[in-house]
């Protein structure tokens, strides 16, 4: 009885314990790989463990370069779509204007359709304006992608500000722009940088849009899938598991911070 007391109590946090390791159980899969040695093309198998592709992640053709092209993607279509995502959340909150309720409507369009009607749309856009598939229809794709989670994100940080404390600047001399600055921007950044964060995340990832609007252009996950025809090489386990990594110290390094801050106005 007592073990089944102990059980109940704790049953909650069990069955996130279990939820979360099925979670990580591909990363730790693609990081065990990453140390393999496989005879053939495709790294299924263990063989032997090795570190050579950790002291030569650009050993393969063309990886690096699709990686690079697809950090710089990601960097600009997160500025872009957290730029105009934060000012349409503040547009959609804040003012009262005609057809307010209809474009609330359509950004979550964006999310809840699939991602080949999007991409087979701007597609077809693209090529009836004949612009030349490549860089800047991805970057645009993307963009337009990212934006209605990047604005979900801000709108839901933006709706629970309290209005009062920048009335309270306002009756403190502060003009428009020293409020925002110094008010609402930071009372609203927590919203922006989950935004900014999810739109990398997204773009990054994003194949399904790439593909289609891409034209000869490779990205990361393009070069992932193409090598999956041929042949799987370590390398590919090697970046996923460093970008793993990388994620996982920012969400710390973040947390502390957070942390810290709290202490110190405790």
């Amino acid at each position: 009885m007592a073990f089944v007391d102990w059980l109940k109590r704790r049953l909650v946090v069990i069955a996130g314990l279990f939820t979360l390791a099925y979670l990580l159980l591909p990363n730790v899969v693609v990081t065990v790989f990453s140390f393999n040695d496989p005879k053939g093309r495709f790294n299924y198998e263990w063989q032997k463990f090795s570190t050579d592709a950790w002291t030569d992640p650009c050993g393969v053709a063309d990886l690096c370069g699709s990686l690079s092209l697809s950090l710089q993607i990601a960097f600009w279509a997160t500025l872009g779509a957290t730029a105009l995502g934060t000012a349409i959340a503040f547009a959609l909150v804040r003012y009262r204007f005609r057809a307010r309720g209809a474009v609330n409507s359509l950004i979550f369009l964006p999310m809840a359709m699939p991602e080949v009607v999007m991409a087979a749309s701007l597609l077809t856009l693209f090529l009836n304006m004949g612009v030349q598939l490549g860089f800047w229809t991805i970057l645009i794709a993307h963009i337009m992608f990212c934006l209605s989670f990047v604005v979900t994100a801000v709108k839901a940080r933006v709706m629970s500000m309290d209005p009062r404390l920048e009335q309270a600047a306002q009756d403190l001399y502060a003009g428009p722009f020293q409020t925002f600055i110094r008010v609402t921007l930071p009372i609203a950044a927590p919203g922006i940088a989950a935004g900014a964060l999810l739109a990398f995340a997204l773009s990054f990832d994003d194949f399904i849009i790439t593909n289609f609007n891409a034209g000869s252009t490779v990205t990361f996950p393009m070069f992932v899938w193409g090598s999956a025809q041929r042949g799987t090489p370590v390398q590919i386990n090697v970046i996923g598991t460093a970008m793993f990594v990388l994620a996982v110290l920012f969400v710390l390094v973040s947390m502390l911070i957070g942390n810290r801050r709290t202490k110190q106005k405790a």
